[in-house]
């Protein structure tokens, strides 16, 4: 049995090497040349993606697994026109660059980033909108630092221990990890994915594929994918977070044909926020920016504008 399992993992790990072969990863240096310069903030020594446009109040986009501040493009200039909008990549997305130590990619990490981002940006207080993963990090940044959250808008968002939950044994082997990015950074699996997001599969064009896929294939896809997956260390700690203590003034947005996060979850978060309101966006699925632009600015417009908060 040991023989098989040994032979199994080597052929494995053959045909991880085997596939790479095939697979294109851009370095960094070369999407670091093709960006403009006003976009990548130094932060810790490497660059972080950050896009803004508009002025006003702060308003802060923090995109979900698998994705990037591109998830935004569609409602970006409509929040820009009344307020100062700021949409980055998370660790391990867009572009980004992918930093090796695997606490970066972590809940704690992640809120880091943000909060990083926003100091360098000299934002003291900012709403919050978060979607899916990028829910489940504004829930923790809410829970922990209040003071710098105005108000949330959570978009078919995660229950806030997400991206611990969805961790893996199975990750800490390096070469099972590149064998399912071959196949997972690749035309024919992002839009299998991403079809699976929306509603209306048709959205799902080769352009947008492309869009997200040449965010994702980018070097270091493997420290990333091991820092998102892996098992944490036995010596890091993670606390939960209580909804029901989470004082600031929420919008809830889901999509009623959701298959990734169910509309109940998302009646269950909201039932336990204090102050929240629950909306569904009929004929929808997980992405109600991108299939519902317009009743998503129209809703998230008068959310806030409601203030002060």
């Amino acid at each position: 049995m040991r023989r098989l399992t040994l032979s199994l993992l080597l052929a494995l790990a053959l045909a991880a090497v085997l596939l790479a072969r095939c697979a294109t990863v851009r370095p960094y240096s070369e999407v670091r040349r093709g960006l403009p310069a006003e976009r990548l903030l130094p932060i810790d020594g490497r660059l972080v993606y950050v896009e803004q446009q508009g002025t006003g109040e702060p308003v802060v986009l923090v995109h979900g697994f698998g994705a990037s501040s591109y998830s935004w493009r569609k409602v970006i200039p409509g929040l820009a026109a009344a307020h100062r909008v700021v949409a980055l990549d998370l660790n391990g997305f867009g572009y980004t660059e992918r930093p090796k130590d695997p606490g970066s990619y972590t809940r704690e990490g992640q809120a880091r980033l943000v909060l990083a981002v926003m100091d360098a940006l000299g934002i003291a207080r900012a709403d919050l909108v978060g979607h899916s993963y990028g829910g489940a990090i504004s829930l923790f940044l809410a829970s922990r630092h209040p003071e710098r959250v105005r108000s949330l808008v959570l978009v078919d968002s995660a229950a806030p221990s997400y991206p611990e939950d969805r961790r893996s044994g199975s990750a800490r082997f390096r070469p099972l990890n590149t064998l399912y990015l071959r196949f997972a950074l690749r035309p024919w699996f992002v839009r299998r994915s991403y079809e699976k997001s929306v509603y209306d599969p048709a959205l799902a064009t080769p352009e947008v594929v492309a869009a997200y896929l040449d965010r994702l294939r980018i070097e270091g896809e493997e420290d990333a994918y091991y820092g998102l997956t892996a098992p944490r260390s036995p010596t890091d700690t993670t606390a939960d977070v209580d909804l029901t203590k989470i004082a600031t003034p929420t919008l809830v947005l889901w999509g009623a044909e959701d298959r990734l996060v169910a509309v109940e979850t998302g009646r269950k978060i909201s039932a336990r926020l204090p102050h929240s309101r629950f909306v569904v966006f009929e004929k929808t699925g997980h992405m109600p920016m991108e299939e519902r632009p317009d009743d998503f600015l129209r809703l998230v417009g008068e959310f806030l504008a409601a203030g002060p908060k």
